[in-house]
C-alpha cells in the first residue's frame, strides 16, 4: 500500500499549502509594516533636525520650509512603494492550528470510513495463489471484508468442498443462497456439502433443496449427479440409470466426466436387469447387419479406404457400445455386434433399449469422423434381428450424442 500512502500524502501537501500560504503572506505584509514605521521615525527625526538647524540660525525660514516639503516626499515615497492593501486576518495561529488538524482529522475519517482493507485484498487476489489454502485464506478474508458478497461466500464453500471440508462448505453455500435469492446452482452445492457433511446419509432436508433446485432449474447439474448416487446407493437403479442420463445428455461432448457417468449409467441399467433377472436374455443380444455402398460412390472411394460399423446408444453415451472394422473392398458384407464387441465393458449393447446402427467411410482411419456414411435412426436392441444399412450420403460433424454425423 505504499505507493497509495504517498498519493495521500502529496494530496496533504497540497491541502496545507493553501493554508499555509496566507500565513507567508502574513509575515510578508509584517515586513512591510515594519518597513513603513522606520521610514516614519526617520522623517520625524529629520524634521527635528531641521527645527534645530533653525533655531540655531543656520537655516533661514525659507531653508526650513524646503527642508521640511523634501522630508514629506521623501517619506511619500518610500510609503508608496511598499504599500500593499490590508487585509483582515485570522492571526497566525489558527491557520497553523488547522493545518495540524487536517492529517489527524483526515486519517481518523479514512480509518472509519475507508477501505484501505477492500484495497489490500484487491491487491493480495491480483496475484497468483501458491496453494489451496492461500486460497482459502483469501477467500475467508474476502467474505469477511465484504459480508454481503453471494458470489464470495459461493467460491469459498466450493474452495472447501475441494479441501474436503463438507462442514465448513454448507455454512458457506448456505450463506450465498440466502445473499444471492436460492439460484438452483448453490441450492445443488449446498445439498451435495450436506450429503458428505452427514456421512452420506440422505434426509429430507437434502431432498428438498434438491427439488427447489430442480424446479427451477431442471438441468441443474450438480442435483442430477447426487440424486443418481443415492439412487445408487438405495439400489434404486432405474432412477439412477434416469438421473445420469439426463445429466449426459446436459454436459458438453468433450467433458471428461462423461465417461465416467456412462460407466454407471451401465452398471446402473446391469443392477436393474439383474435384479428384475434379465440378465441371462440380454447377454444373447446380437444384431446382425449388412453394409453396402451405394453405386453413385463406387468412384469416391478407394478399396482400402476404412469402413466402421458400429452401434450407439439413441438416449446415452456417445461413444460407440459394439464396433466392427472393414475396408470397401470388403463391401458389401454382413457383420454381427453384440457384447463381445463393446469398446468398454461397462458399455455392453445389451443395457440400452435402442440403439443408432451407423456405417461409415474414412480414409484417414478415424472411427469418429469421415468421408461417407449410412444410417439406422432407432433399432432395439433388446432383442437380436437383421438390418441393412447403405452407405449413402455425405459424412458431417455430429452435434448432440443421436445426431447425425
Amino acid at each position: 500500500m505504499i505507493d497509495f500512502w504517498i498519493a495521500a500524502g502529496l494530496l496533504l501537501l497540497l491541502a496545507l499549502a493553501f493554508l499555509l500560504l496566507p500565513v507567508l503572506r502574513t509575515r510578508r505584509a509584517q515586513a512591510e509594516e515594519d518597513r513603513t514605521a522606520l521610514n516614519v521615525a526617520l522623517y520625524e527625526e529629520r524634521l527635528a533636525e531641521l527645527d534645530a538647524q533653525r533655531a540655531a540660525g543656520t537655516l533661514s525660514a525659507g531653508q526650513l520650509e524646503a527642508g521640511r516639503a523634501e522630508a514629506a516626499r521623501e517619506l511619500l515615497a518610500d510609503t508608496e512603494a511598499g504599500e500593499a492593501p490590508r487585509r483582515s486576518s485570522l492571526g497566525r495561529a489558527v491557520p497553523l492550528a488547522v493545518a495540524l488538524l487536517v492529517p489527524l482529522l483526515g486519517y481518523g475519517l479514512y480509518l472509519h470510513w475507508g477501505a484501505s482493507d477492500k484495497l489490500e485484498l484487491a491487491r493480495r487476489f491480483a496475484e497468483q495463489p501458491k496453494s489451496i489454502e492461500e486460497m482459502t485464506a483469501r477467500l475467508e478474508q474476502a467474505v469477511k471484508v465484504q459480508p454481503d458478497s453471494a458470489e464470495g461466500w459461493y467460491f469459498l464453500g466450493r474452495t472447501y468442498m475441494a479441501e474436503e471440508r463438507p462442514a465448513d462448505a454448507v455454512a458457506a453455500f448456505e450463506q450465498a443462497a440466502r445473499l444471492a435469492q436460492r439460484p438452483p446452482e448453490i441450492l445443488g452445492q449446498w445439498a451435495q456439502a450436506l450429503y458428505f457433511a452427514e456421512g452420506k446419509r440422505w434426509s429430507p432436508r437434502m431432498q428438498a433443496l434438491t427439488d427447489e433446485a430442480l424446479a427451477g432449474e431442471p438441468a441443474e447439474v450438480t442435483s442430477l449427479g447426487l440424486l443418481g448416487i443415492v439412487a445408487f446407493e438405495e439400489r434404486r437403479f432405474a432412477d439412477a440409470a434416469g438421473y445420469w442420463e439426463r445429466l449426459v445428455e446436459i454436459l458438453p461432448e468433450g467433458d471428461p466426466s462423461r465417461a465416467a457417468i456412462a460407466g454407471g449409467i451401465a452398471r446402473a441399467r446391469e443392477q436393474a436387469g439383474a435384479s428384475q433377472g434379465a440378465a441371462p436374455a440380454a447377454a444373447q443380444v446380437e444384431l446382425k447387419v449388412s453394409v453396402a455402398l451405394a453405386p453413385e460412390l463406387a468412384g469416391k472411394v478407394r478399396p482400402d479406404d476404412s469402413v466402421f460399423v458400429f452401434a450407439r446408444a439413441v438416449s446415452g453415451p456417445p461413444m460407440p457400445l459394439a464396433v466392427e472394422r472393414l475396408r470397401v473392398a470388403d463391401l458389401p458384407a454382413q457383420v454381427a455386434l453384440s457384447d463381445a464387441d463393446a469398446m468398454m465393458p461397462q458399455l455392453k449393447l445389451s443395457n440400452f433399449a435402442e440403439v443408432q446402427l451407423v456405417a461409415r467411410i474414412s480414409r484417414a482411419g478415424d472411427p469418429t469422423a469421415g468421408d461417407w456414411v449410412g444410417q439406422l435412426e432407432r433399432v432395439s436392441a433388446r432383442a437380436s434381428g437383421e438390418y441393412v444399412l447403405t452407405i449413402d450420403r455425405a459424412d458431417a460433424p455430429r452435434g448432440r450424442p443421436g445426431e447425425d454425423r
